[in-house]
């Protein structure tokens, strides 16, 4: 029987490997697919509508939504009414701005500061020392899967069509241990897109422009030369509003004006109409996953 295991679970791994190899072969063959990431919905009330205009009015097709943030459930009532669109749960470990903050939905206290909000930061800069970091605390692996058990049930709970799992802030890169209990958490509760098997290549689509114009401008560019090929995109809608404009942390403090830009630009018609006439296919996570 030890024998059989040793045998038989590298070659059923290597039939699964085989099997999404062979599915995204196909998947290539099929043209031009993209898929537009929105990030942070459930933060603020601007990014919850700028999130779903992106949406409704342009291409944005999926969309990550962060449990502990204060506006979650006002984000799981518009997301189930439009089921429609793709939705992630964006794992958070970290309150990154500066006047508004939120904490874990467990007790947790290795991960959090003398305030109970989860630490700004993921790893310390100059701005944010290693006390305002949760990467250089003192975190705990089994306190960090009981919080994120959590968020994912409750997501799941509000919002049963979530087809996958994103660590807001790449917090999983403190350590191979919870980059495994990511892993493990996504296959169990079946919020795993299998990125790691499918050749997907990350486009940068509105580019470094900073005004609208400038970013709607890098967008018909970059679409105009695409090549075929499974691309993902990741971006941050929101709206120039004054609840936006109280919301930056060091070395991001004009939040407001870049997340506006980036509504306006996926929202653009003429960014609409070049992928109506390159025919390029918006898809969703759920649209990878070999189960479905």
């Amino acid at each position: 029987m030890k024998l059989f295991e040793k045998i038989a679970i590298p070659v059923l791994s290597l039939c699964i490997v085989g099997l999404g190899v062979i599915f995204f072969l196909f998947v290539q063959s099929q043209g031009t697919r993209l898929i537009v990431q929105g990030d942070d919905m459930g933060f603020c009330h601007s990014v919850n509508v700028g999130c779903i205009r992106s949406y409704q009015e342009g291409i944005m097709t999926t969309v990550e939504v962060m449990v502990p943030g204060p506006f979650f459930l006002e984000a799981a009532d518009m997301l189930n009414e439009n089921p429609g669109l793709d939705v992630g749960v964006h794992l958070t470990l970290t309150s990154e701005w500066e006047k508004l903050k939120w904490g874990p939905l467990t007790d947790v206290p290795s991960l959090v500061d003398d305030k109970g909000h989860f630490f700004p930061m993921v790893w310390p800069n100059e701005a944010y020392p290693e006390d305002r970091a949760l990467g250089s605390a003192e975190w705990k692996l089994d306190e960090i899967e009981k919080e994120l058990r959590a968020q994912i049930e409750t997501a799941l709970e509000n919002i049963p069509h979530c087809s996958h799992m994103t660590p807001h802030m790449a917090f999983h890169e403190i350590s191979p241990a919870v980059s495994a209990l990511f892993m493990r958490l996504a296959r169990e509760y079946n919020l795993d897109a299998n990125l790691r098997i499918l050749p997907i290549r990350f486009l940068h689509l509105l580019g470094y422009g900073y005004t609208p114009e400038e970013k709607i401008a890098n967008a018909i560019k970059t679409l105009q030369n695409l090549k075929t090929g499974t691309w993902q995109v990741v971006e941050h809608p929101g709206l120039d509003t004054p609840e936006m404009r109280g919301i930056w942390h060091i070395g991001d403090e004009d939040v407001a004006f870049q997340r506006d830009g980036v509504t306006k630009a996926l929202t653009d018609e003429r960014v609409k109409q070049i992928i109506k006439e390159r025919r390029i296919k918006l898809i969703g996570y759920r649209d990878l996953k070999l189960w479905h």
